[in-house]
């Protein structure tokens, strides 16, 4: 019993301690993949951030109205027309039904999604997941070569989503490398826009 209730102990602290550094470092976000871009560091211009902004709130009242438990599971972030969904639905048909919803949103250039099925990641693997993000967070903050507020992380499974806009291709190929490098991690996933591919910088 004293075994039991030492590893339920260890395991609280070990989440205290990642809220808490989550916390500290994603500060400017909201929930997965948070309220956006940091404004002193967006590379998009006034109408394009306004554009996205529309574009999120439509899809996330659309998503609403098909079911209000998606407000609190599906996480939505758009950049330059581009959509990126994760959380967490019951079934896989709903994880079809939000993919489609978003590629109906009025703009849209393209769709990314690192949403679940839940009973697809075990406690522990959302435990080493959690520690993964948030050290990638960590890793981004520290790099002066880096704007670590232009992207949104999620891990899924040792599974690394990268969604945001890279100033440079090095910077681009700095942000994948430095996830490569976290132990745990199987797989990266980059969806990384450089500056000069937004829409609005195309001649």
């Amino acid at each position: 019993m004293f075994k039991i209730k030492k590893k339920i102990n260890h395991f609280f602290i070990i989440f205290t301690f990642l809220f808490y550094l989550n916390g500290c470092v994603g500060s400017s976000s909201v929930g997965i993949f948070g309220s956006g871009v940091s404004i002193a560091y967006d590379p998009r211009t006034v109408g394009m951030q306004i554009d996205d902004s529309i574009m999120q709130k439509n899809l996330g009242a659309r998503l609403a109205l098909n079911d209000k438990k998606y407000l609190i599971y599906i996480n939505t972030k758009v950049l330059d027309g581009n959509i990126f969904l994760s959380g967490k639905v019951d079934e896989p048909e709903e994880k079809l039904k939000v993919i489609k919803l978003a590629w109906e949103t009025k703009g849209v250039r393209s769709v990314k999604t690192a949403i679940t099925i839940k009973g697809e990641t075990s406690f522990k693997n959302s435990a080493k997941d959690a520690l993964i993000t948030t050290q990638l967070k960590t890793a981004m903050i520290f790099s002066k070569d880096i704007k670590a507020t232009n992207y949104n992380l999620d891990t899924i499974n040792g599974k690394v989503y990268i969604f945001g806009i890279a100033m440079t291709s090095d910077e681009k190929r700095k942000v994948v490398d430095e996830a490569k490098q976290i132990h745990g991690v199987e797989s990266v996933i980059p969806s990384i826009i450089q500056v000069s591919d937004l829409s609005r910088n195309k001649s």
